[in-house]
């Protein structure tokens, strides 16, 4: 498990959340050579393709693709974690650990309801994270206070208004190559695996028209759309568009 510093942590329910809803920002900012770094909830073990073991592995493939500096989940059980103390503590270990400027979690409300829970249990952490009277450990060595200066939602399946879109045109080909490194996920006229709402063949289909429209926006051919619990501050109007 990498203890390494990042500028930008995503912190999802399921692995292929971020592939899904911001693959395409990752890339972004590792292209202007910020670093970025991944954790999953869960290992998503109760999906209805594939397995926690091929989701790892398909994961990691896909974090090679986007060039992020680690991935690995935190163990809570998928479908089942709460915003409860010690789930919150696990979240909190892992932004103290990193350190991050930015996090990316899941959208405030969406299809599965483990990605709500998902969003309110980061955004909690991260506030939790700063407040120097909660004590955690790394090991035997006593972890500092950390509180990042923002917290982005990613929308994914749900229609959300967004607040921020982020203009992904040129990573779209590596952000459609790293989500398709989830090959057990999606649709495969081959496969003899149940049907799942993303494993039908009008999903990618849609998925990169839920792009268009976000680019669309901002004047741009693909975007990725973010909710903000507060405004953040800009330091130059003319970075607006």
């Amino acid at each position: 498990m990498s203890t390494q510093p990042v500028d930008l942590l995503c912190i999802t329910a399921h692995p292929d959340d971020v592939e899904i809803s911001c693959g395409g920002t990752v890339l972004r900012h590792i292209a202007q050579g910020r670093t970025v770094g991944l954790v999953e909830l869960t290992a998503g073990e109760l999906g209805t393709r594939g397995s926690s073991e091929l989701r790892r592995r398909e994961a990691e493939a896909a974090r090679a693709v986007l060039g992020a500096s680690f991935r690995y989940d935190i163990g809570l059980p998928d479908g089942f974690f709460r915003t409860e103390r010690e789930d919150l503590l696990k979240v909190v270990q892992v932004i103290r650990r990193h350190r991050p400027q930015v996090v990316i979690t899941n959208a405030v409300r969406d299809r599965h309801p483990d990605h709500g829970r998902g969003a309110h249990l980061v955004a909690e952490a991260c506030f939790l994270s700063g407040l120097r009277r909660i004590e955690t450990t790394e090991g035997r060595t006593k972890q500092e206070p950390w509180r990042p200066r923002l917290v982005l939602h990613a929308i994914q399946d749900n229609w959300i208004d967004p607040d921020i879109v982020v203009d992904i045109t040129p990573w779209w080909d590596k952000r459609v190559e790293a989500l398709m490194c989830f090959r057990s996920q999606f649709y495969d006229p081959s496969s003899t695996e149940p049907e799942s709402p993303i494993a039908t063949r009008d999903f990618i289909p849609f998925l990169e028209g839920r792009m268009r429209n976000f680019g669309r926006i901002i004047h741009a051919t693909y975007g990725e759309g973010y909710t903000v619990a507060r405004p953040p501050g800009v330091n130059d109007l003319l970075d607006l568009r």
